[in-house]
């Protein structure tokens, strides 16, 4: 290993690595503070956090000296996470939970530093581990292809070289490293495969890693190939609007399990259980991943991303103290009503003021709603108006209702005004409520 080849592994994953800023995890062991070395020879700007887990006494005290040390020798900002009871530490699923406390704290600092990237030490030993790990656990080609070199703006630029290099590294060039002696230890799975199981598969071929490191490249480009026949398959099956994207139910049920897999996995349906449902479940039916929503909208599988926001509002009050003693007000709702895809947003109503109960509030829909539509006799209920105009389901859960101080529906927008509040000749005074903007 040599500091060249570190250059040009970097180099791949980041044009121009000398232009950007990065946050370094340093643990205090070989492969982290090979890294850190590499970094402060090649002169990047670069700052190391480090997380004292309290969980090995005083050897978890001397590896935050090791780290703490190297930054203050060569003047890098050093940041640490020292772990305390609130952190609640689990009987169970420490290594889990030990991941999730430090990802949570690398971010944090990224966030307050503005450095742009977060590079950890994974090496070519710890891609075999997972390798392993994966193929016992049936993951698929995406597991199978192992650590990514570069992912969510977290760099692996050591992912090429082994252990042995690291090592050999470390002691050509005086690098002091501490060695986490829990390792030693088969307690974990990756531990049991790191002491029991990898040595033995190194016994049987000298070229064992570097064969290894190839069909993990043969495996990544078959991924890459894979996924874009995937997208291929996606994009002739579907269609988009603005915030929703549309697919084929029937046109995906005909594809092969994989597929429909591949496809539904991207929008956090990864359950093979759940994925049966979605194919069988009644229109209407609605599915939730950690992100997306998934509505069955007839022979459609409807996706929308979730709401940023915490809490969509359930309403809007739009006239609460209004003068509706002139002969004429306006309440434009250019700006307060989103786009419906295939549905003409643009409308103007006028309503007799006399007969008008404040406040004006919109709505969603409720149960029981009805109302009297403009240019048909007698009432309907507001579901079966929306049947009768063959509205999807996502377009129902977008439309406003317009209703007074007494909850009566005053209209559907933009679609039908009800008549029984709409101007006539015996009116006086008139509120005009539009919208002119085609969204």
């Amino acid at each position: 290993m040599e500091k060249i080849s570190f250059k040009n592994q970097l180099e791949n994953l980041v044009r121009n690595p000398e232009n950007h800023r990065y946050l370094l995890a340093v643990s205090g062991g070989a492969d982290s503070m090979v890294l850190a070395s590499l970094f402060q020879s090649l002169g990047l700007v670069y700052q190391i956090a480090h997380i004292n887990y309290k969980l090995r006494g005083e050897d978890s005290d001397l590896d935050q000296k090791t780290v703490q040390d190297f930054c203050e020798k060569n003047h890098i900002p050093f940041h640490l996470y020292e772990v305390s009871e609130k952190d609640k530490k689990p009987e169970n699923s420490i290594q889990l939970w030990a991941r999730e406390l430090r990802y949570r704290f690398f971010r944090e600092i990224q966030n307050q530093e503005e450095l742009e990237f977060l590079v950890t030490a994974h090496h070519l030993n710890d891609q075999l581990e997972t390798f392993i790990i994966n193929l016992s656990k049936a993951s698929g080609i995406d597991g199978l292809s192992g650590i990514p070199a570069d992912s969510n703006h977290t760099l692996r630029p050591l992912l090429n070289f082994s252990k042995k290099e690291i090592y050999e590294y470390a002691e050509e060039n005086g690098i002091d490293f501490r060695e986490d002696l829990s390792n030693k230890k088969s307690d974990y799975l990756r531990n049991k495969i790191r002491n029991e199981i990898v040595p033995r598969l190194l016994e049987t071929n000298d070229h064992f890693l570097d064969n290894f490191k190839r069909s993990s490249d043969y495996l990544n480009q078959t991924k890459n190939f894979v996924q874009k026949q995937i997208e291929e398959i996606e994009n002739s099956i579907s269609t988009f609007n603005l915030k929703e994207k549309i697919i084929s139910k029937e046109k995906l049920n005909n594809e092969s399990d994989f597929v429909k897999f591949e496809i539904l996995k991207k929008y956090g349906f990864k359950k093979e259980e759940e994925i049966k449902k979605i194919f069988s479940a009644q229109s209407g039916s609605t599915f939730f991943s950690s992100d997306y929503v998934l509505i069955i909208n007839r022979n459609e599988l409807i996706l929308a991303k979730k709401s940023d926001s915490k809490e969509e509002k359930e309403e809007i009050l739009l006239a609460e103290n209004l003068s509706l003693s002139e002969n004429e007000t306006h309440i434009s709702l250019d700006d307060t009503i989103e786009n419906i895809e295939g549905i003409n947003n643009c409308f103007e109503w006028d309503f007799d003021t006399g007969k008008l109960q404040l406040p004006l509030r919109l709505r969603k829909q409720q149960d029981g709603d009805e109302f009297y539509p403009a240019g048909f006799s007698g009432k309907k209920k507001v579901s079966k108006f929306f049947r009768d105009e063959k509205l999807s389901i996502l377009a129902r859960q977008k439309i406003w209702i317009l209703c007074d101080g007494n909850n009566s529906v005053l209209g559907i927008i933009p679609l039908r005004q009800d008549r029984r509040y709409a101007k006539d000749e015996k009116t006086k005074s008139i509120l005009k409520i539009f919208n002119e903007k085609k969204k």
